[in-house]
């Protein structure tokens, strides 16, 4: 495998940023999940129907990749595709190897810049990655170094320049609203299981330098079974430069009443990159979904954007499941909004956007 080239300097630096996820994507990327795996105990058999139904809405706008172990689990895993309904064409499978199959936070951040070529005088985008270090989600679960070599291996085999930015961070504790801000939560960025000798201010510059923002928000709050101490995609997100979703709970004695009020509180007073307040879109939470006796992470914050779609987990629950798509249809038009049901996906503690990773179009 080639060497990638290492770029010494920011990807602010080199005028890089990281695209919001609306961006047009050349892919989306997974890790397959494997039955040894720790993610889903005792329930990987319910599993693989959940990923072809992701898998068919995605691959009909953009191309699926899709990292397994070896040729053996790639054949695994087209059998499982074939078997429930899942792409056949659009999907091309990579043999690189992951502990776990959450591709939100050790997959690679793809940055683009845009420059002029001197001959042809024409646009022309680069696209590079940035390559966070990753310890599953502060030491919870090791072993963790397959999942930590992923965006290296990746441009490995792209032939893409990569930086190193040499501190911990998940795809999922950022949300950008493409415009220069990003958003995260205090819960997450600032505990000392993650860069314990960093302090806010050391990683908002981070943040600003690694992901080409200028402005960061700050939130703190998550919901109730998040297991990596508060990802802002189970809490809020944008939707546009303007406009931010933010679960909401109505519920006075559901344990995430007070949480969520309290985000959505803090939210108000958010600024964007110019000083501007965001437009504030509420979002039902669904009612909660259980597995001997655990409280899940069950939102619908977790959607993911793909070409001309969104695509968003829902629960089982009705009149909740058909009220968060109505809303986020309402707001984005030009989108087709799809629920996909991610009951037993939701069993790993992640639903649809954990799953995946974006990869801009050049």
């Amino acid at each position: 495998m080639a060497k990638v080239k290492v770029l010494d300097k920011t990807p602010a630096e080199l005028g890089y940023s990281f695209p919001p996820e609306w961006y047009p994507h050349k892919a989306t990327w997974f890790s397959w999940p494997r039955p040894e795996g720790i993610s889903f105990p005792g329930k990987y058999h319910t599993v693989p129907e959940n990923l072809a139904r992701i898998t068919r809405e995605i691959a009909a706008q953009e191309e699926v990749h899709i990292n397994v172990p070896n040729e053996n689990w790639e054949f695994i895993v087209r059998q499982q595709l074939k078997e429930h309904g899942g792409p056949t064409k659009n999907v091309f499978f990579h043999y690189i190897k992951t502990n776990e199959s959450w591709c939100r936070d050790h997959g690679p951040a793809f940055v683009i810049r845009r420059r002029k070529q001197r001959v042809k005088m024409a646009m022309t985008t680069d696209v590079a990655i940035v390559d966070w270090g990753f310890n599953a989600w502060g030491g919870k679960y090791p072993p963790f170094d397959d999942d930590d070599a992923v965006p290296t291996r990746i441009a490995e085999e792209q032939q893409r320049p990569v930086f190193y930015p040499k501190i911990i961070m998940e795809g999922g504790s950022v949300e950008f609203n493409g415009a220069g801000t990003v958003m995260t939560t205090t819960d997450c960025l600032l505990n000392k299981n993650r860069n314990p000798n960093l302090n806010k201010q050391q990683i908002e510059q981070y943040l600003k330098d690694y992901y080409g923002q200028r402005n960061v928000c700050w939130v703190t709050g998550g919901i109730e079974g998040d297991d990596t101490n508060g990802h802002i995609d189970d809490l809020a997100r944008f939707i546009s430069p303007t406009k931010l979703v933010i679960a909401v709970e109505d519920d006075p004695k559901d344990v995430n009443y007070r949480p969520l009020k309290s985000a959505r509180r803090q939210v108000e007073k958010l600024r964007d990159q110019d000083g501007r307040p965001f437009e504030i879109i509420e979002i039902p939470m669904p009612s909660p979904v259980t597995h001997d006796g655990e409280r899940l992470p069950a939102t619908y914050v977790n959607f993911y954007f793909v070409n001309g779609a969104v695509l968003v987990p829902t629960y089982r629950d009705k009149r909740n499941d058909r009220k968060a798509i109505e809303i986020l249809q309402s707001h984005l038009p030009k989108h087709k909004v799809l629920g996909i049901d991610c009951t037993e996906l939701i069993w790993g503690l992640g639903a649809i956007h954990c799953l995946t990773q974006q990869e801009p179009k050049r």
